[in-house]
């Protein structure tokens, strides 16, 4: 299953595009009309736990009975998408250089690391596909890309083992880890460079870890206008899912609807010789196999 939020018909609504019978079902109207209330963001969904994908494979079941039509079967691109989580209760746990070809093009053997690199990027960073991506330019010119996948954690947890990490996952998504290099280097840290309003997008679904059965198996393409800058694929990071997971929860709970950024491949815009930054009209779009594209496109902020 693929969980989306968006727009329909100027009503908020919760999506899910039911790869049975390969539909998008307005979820919101479906479980009224089954009969059940569903919470009306899907961050407060994921937040249910076990309990939500149950009561939605019960109104799937009800859809598929369903002989007359009815208008929560619609068609995607008639959804105006948002983030999935429109707003994270906590800032979007990042992982740093977590590709060594990326370690390399920012350094040398010397910047991979032994460990991983955790930083964070605020809540109000988030945007949806199809929005556009602001550059603050009296601050910043050095915009740059990074295509990642993310994990959405489905389920409370601390000090989790290794071997039970998948049990704390609920879905995976695409984030776009768009980053002012100039202001991490102003600052000597990440946190400023990283957090600018529009600065992650993310989407267009979370699609559920059970049509995932493998994270670390899929490929990940980034383009800037029609130019592959990054291509990789997530076999190639240096520490894993279920590595970060354990490593975050040892020392904080982690919490249904918390988002991980796993890093990026190589093929940055600081990795290239003269680098290759985001400029106005730029149009950013990241594929990862089994999730879809997210595309953003690129303007200076007006003040």
């Amino acid at each position: 299953m693929k969980f989306f939020s968006g727009i329909y018909q100027g009503e908020s609504m919760i999506g899910v595009i039911y790869t049975k019978t390969n539909e998008t079902i307005n979820l919101t109207e479906a479980s009224a009309n089954y009969g059940v209330q569903l919470p009306s963001t899907l961050l407060a969904c994921i937040q249910m736990g076990e309990e939500f994908v149950r009561m939605v494979h019960s109104v799937l079941d009800f859809v598929d009975q369903e002989t007359e039509e009815r208008p929560f079967k619609i068609h995607f691109e008639d959804v105006q998408l948002q983030a999935p989580i429109l707003r994270p209760n906590k800032n979007i746990f990042c992982v740093g250089k977590n590709y060594r070809d990326h370690a390399l093009e920012l350094g040398g053997v010397e910047d991979i690391p032994e460990v991983p690199m955790f930083f964070s990027k605020s809540p109000t960073s988030v945007i949806g596909t199809n929005e556009v991506i602001q550059i603050p330019t009296d601050v910043t010119t050095d915009i740059d890309y990074e295509g990642e996948l993310a994990v959405i954690i489905g389920k409370r947890g601390k000090r989790i083992q290794t071997e039970d990490a998948y049990d704390f996952v609920f879905g995976y998504t695409i984030v776009n880890d768009v980053t002012a290099r100039d202001l991490q280097s102003k600052h000597k840290q990440f946190l400023i460079g990283k957090s600018m309003d529009t600065s992650c997008p993310m989407g267009p679904v979370i699609v559920h870890k059970a049509a995932i059965p493998d994270p670390h198996d899929l490929f990940i393409t980034t383009r800037v206008n029609d130019e592959v800058r990054q291509q990789s694929s997530t076999s190639n990071m240096m520490f894993t899912i279920p590595e970060l997971i354990s490593d975050l929860s040892k020392v904080m709970t982690l919490e249904p609807g918390d988002i991980i950024a796993t890093g990026t491949p190589a093929g940055v815009g600081k990795g290239f010789n003269p680098p290759k930054y985001l400029k106005a009209n730029d149009r950013v779009t990241i594929d990862i196999d089994r999730i879809g594209t997210l595309m953003n496109t690129v303007e200076n902020e007006v003040y």
